[in-house]
């Protein structure tokens, strides 16, 4: 089987068994942006992709941040050397995370881990939750349950989470064993992604038919792009920021 029928495969699959708790995810983030609420993703290593796919893209939503370690050297002043490989396992530097952040009450958080026991993600949705804020998560059902949490608390971001989307991923996340043990074709990146565009697609179907203009995005390689985002991100200055 190759790499790409097997992502297609998987893709599928993902699409059938996560419809109804897309349907949950996007019901809170329909409710959050008519309250005037932002959404906030947070991913790091790889999974900073998704949060990528949520926050600040063509197709996408204007009321969004993307969150990430990097804010401790690029909004709190740390040096860059703060940033090293083992940063995400500091439950830490969570609270630093969310305070740097521009968050008021009334917007959502999805937080993205495939493997969800890592101390920064787990204890950012202890401090969002504790704080009132619904919190989807993005993560490996199969991943996360043959883990050990990294966190004190013994908790993972499954745990923590009002809705919970699995990307389907294997444990380790690659699907190809090899002959001599390990694996190889990572998918969880391929899949989160779907996970996240189809939460934010059918949140914006249910606003129009509403009848509610939402605020997308446009490319800013089409002609009029950069006036129309320009004009939407004017709607929420001070509560999104863009460039990092």
């Amino acid at each position: 089987m190759t790499y790409a029928s097997k992502v297609l495969d998987l893709a599928r699959e993902v699409a059938e068994s996560q419809a109804g708790a897309v349907s949950e995810a996007s019901a809170l983030l329909v409710a959050a942006l008519r309250a005037d609420g932002v959404v906030n993703a947070f991913g790091s290593g790889h999974s900073e992709a998704i949060a990528m796919e949520i926050a600040g893209r063509a197709g996408g939503l204007v009321p969004s941040n993307r969150l990430s370690p990097r804010d401790l050297v690029l909004y709190g002043g740390r040096p860059p050397s703060v940033l090293t490989p083992e940063l995400e396992r500091d439950p830490s530097v969570a609270q630093e995370i969310y305070d740097l952040a521009p968050v008021a009450p009334q917007d959502l958080f999805v937080l993205i881990s495939s493997s969800g026991v890592n101390g920064t993600v787990v204890e950012l949705a202890r401090i969002v939750k504790d704080r009132g804020h619904p919190i989807v998560a993005i993560t490996s059902v199969r991943h996360s349950t043959r883990m050990t949490s990294r966190h004190p608390s013994g908790r993972k971001l499954l745990d923590l989470a009002d809705v919970v989307l699995d990307n389907g991923a294997p444990y380790g996340d690659a699907v190809f064993e090899l002959p001599g043990g390990g694996s190889y074709g990572a998918v969880s990146t391929i899949t989160s992604a779907l996970l996240a565009q189809m939460m934010v697609t059918e949140a914006v179907e249910a606003l129009v038919a509403l009848g509610e203009t939402p605020p997308i995005y446009l490319s800013a390689n089409v002609a009029g792009g950069d006036e129309h985002n320009q004009r939407l991100e004017s709607r929420y200055a001070g509560r999104i920021r863009r460039g990092s």
